[in-house]
């Protein structure tokens, strides 16, 4: 009998594969006298409590001593729970990580009076410190965003009122949850292979997959009668947490949940609309790739179980981790010595944990702390999808280390806002690398067919979601019952409009919305749609050797959160407050799917 390849031992990894946590602490015995130590400082926090308005320098010791708790309290959770992660099986890196999880609850909970004190103070009091304490100039973005918040702070008795009830307005998301996640049980389908396998969350994308159109029905099916059987459970799970979204939205004196939850960041609200706008006025390019989806799988009628079924399904290229390496460097070129500098940096310093070994968690990240290097995980297999995995990644630890590396602590990180559009500029530049040095039209096909899989998933699909999140909080604030019938009426319709007549009207789509968790996200998958435009715009700019755009795109990198995200962006070179980058990436878009069409007919007449 074959033998059953086995997963190596954590200590079986050569040690040249895995991260250097040792640049964090030596050993456990330094983690642990960190601890203790922060543990000890978290017992006399309150001293500094009440002394914000004494003086200026009061004021600024107060900021100081605040920003040092929490400094110190991300280092020891990095370090603790990057162990925990590269072995999750490990006992001891499972008490490591549960003891710096609580520590950093403490933390937050020590230092909880810090934001509500400053804004007990009024704008002339804090800005007359400003005038007398030339130090805290540095920090004057970051009260100013904590003073932004006044209008809708309320009465510290309200506020205790609304914390108080934190559990249920979460208790939505959390029935769903458990709904989603352990309670709804899903049938036993057969896959590719005709073994009866128990559907689930992770075997359905794996079906979804399938080459077998037998399969990818039986799955669609067969998951969407047990969704459909709970829709009216779902229906007021959804709009209940929605309610709470208006309610909250409400109380504070905003216009709407939406203005609320896009003011955390100073987001405007017409970045919202002109998303939806633009991509709604460039359907007809998605409609296209649909047909052609259609014609490359020789189908008769397309469904919605055929979206994501690969056009091309034997992979004509791939790398070694070695191999991706040496692309991605080359990939990366045009973004500069200084840009390669890091890259090579990440490579040679081990900031990576390249692969895969029993109990390691799957998939892969970026993460780190103000003080640590950006590390990265990933679970490396010999496919074309692990060398983007590997850029995108990347994009996201040469972000950290630049922002790291320009700003102070205070500023040494960036919004979800900003934080995707680093990564899938890598992505799209290593598009355009590969582009420009594949010449085989078979290899142009699967990387051009990749490309426009993302696209469509990224900036289409999720535009689809946050036009239907909108829908269902407008509705619900001009006091129209989500029912299951109302949401799902709305989202069939929506759905035809995004994938066009070239689709089968599916019954079973309709009922989509109940099964996605961001829709609990509160306001939060556009950001997506928002960063992968951007990424287009920016990597078209650089790779093109545009004037200035290397400059800006480093000065965006660095800039960390010293601005308000929308000006960050500006900085790099995109607004988008205005419609013309998202414009721009359905340039690219069209381009690509131009191409593709006149690929495949290359490959018909090759035959």
């Amino acid at each position: 009998m074959t033998e059953t390849k086995q997963l190596p031992k954590r200590e079986e990894v050569p040690v040249e594969l895995t991260w250097d946590l040792t640049k964090i602490f030596a050993d456990e015995a330094e983690f642990e006298e960190k601890f203790q130590a922060l543990s000890a400082e978290l017992q006399e926090a309150d001293k500094v409590k009440g002394t914000l308005e004494k003086s200026a320098q009061a004021f600024l010791n107060g900021i100081e001593y605040v920003l040092d708790i929490y400094r110190k309290a991300e280092v020891i959770y990095v370090y603790a729970h990057l162990k925990n992660d590269q072995d999750t099986s490990n006992t001891q890196y499972q008490g490591l990580y549960a003891r710096a999880s609580s520590l950093i609850a403490q933390t937050s909970e020590a230092v909880s009076w810090f934001e509500p004190e400053v804004l007990s103070l009024s704008d002339e009091t804090v800005w007359s410190f400003f005038d007398a304490e030339p130090d805290l100039e540095l920090y004057r973005h970051f009260i100013e965003q904590i003073l932004s918040q006044r209008a809708h702070i309320l009465p510290a008795e309200q506020e205790a009122l609304l914390a108080g009830a934190g559990e249920i307005f979460g208790s939505s998301a959390d029935i769903f949850s458990v709904m989603n996640n352990a309670d709804l049980k899903f049938p036993v389908v057969q896959n590719e292979n005709g073994e009866n396998v128990q559907l689930t969350h992770g075997v359905y994308g794996q079906l979804m997959e399938s080459t077998d159109r037998n399969v990818r029905q039986e799955a669609f099916k067969a998951l969407y009668t047990v969704y459909q059987q709970f829709k009216n459970t779902l229906a007021t799970t959804l709009s209940t947490h929605v309610k709470g979204h208006n309610y909250k939205a409400k109380v504070r004196g905003y216009s709407s949940a939406r203005a609320a939850s896009l003011a955390n960041n100073h987001i405007p609200e017409n970045v919202y609309d002109t998303l939806v706008l633009v991509v709604n006025q460039y359907l007809p390019l998605l409609h296209r790739y649909v047909e052609l989806r259609k014609e490359l799988l020789g189908l008769e009628e397309l469904h919605m179980y055929d979206m994501y079924t690969p056009l091309l399904a034997d992979a004509p290229i791939k790398f070694t981790y070695e191999e991706a390496k040496e692309k991605a460097i080359h990939a990366l070129k045009p973004l500069g010595e200084e840009y390669l500098s890091v890259v090579e940096k990440a490579f040679d310093d081990r900031w990576i944990d390249v692969v895969e070994n029993q109990g390691k968690r799957s998939g892969a990240y970026s993460s780190g702390a103000y003080d640590t290097q950006p590390y990265i995980l990933l679970n490396w297999h010999d496919r074309l999808d692990e060398l983007y995995t590997l850029v995108h990644e990347m994009g996201h630890s040469v972000h950290s280390h630049f922002t790291r590396n320009n700003q102070p602590y205070v500023y040494g990180d960036y919004s979800i806002f900003l934080a995707e559009i680093a990564s899938t500029t890598n992505e799209n530049i290593l598009t355009s690398h590969l582009l420009e040095t594949e010449k085989d039209p078979k290899i142009r096909a699967y990387i051009i067919n990749h490309y426009l899989d993302g696209f469509k998933g990224t900036i289409f699909r999720q535009t689809q979601f946050a036009e239907f999140e909108h829908f269902i909080h407008t509705e619900d604030a001009k006091g129209v019952p989500l029912t299951s019938e109302h949401l799902s009426k709305f989202y069939g319709e929506l759905n035809a409009k995004y994938y066009g007549p070239m689709v089968a009207n599916d019954e079973e789509i309709q009922y989509e919305w109940s099964r996605i968790p961001h829709f609990y996200y509160n306001y939060y998958v556009y950001q997506y749609a928002t960063g992968f435009s951007a990424a287009n715009a920016l990597a078209a700019k650089i790779v093109n050797q545009e004037p200035d755009a290397l400059e800006n795109y480093l000065t965006y990198l660095k800039s960390g959160s010293s601005d308000y995200p929308i000006e960050v962006m500006k900085k790099a070179g995109v607004d988008m407050t205005k419609a013309n980058y998202i414009e721009d990436a359905m340039g690219v878009f069209a381009l690509r799917l131009d191409e593709l069409e006149e690929l495949v007919r290359q490959l018909k007449n090759n035959k």
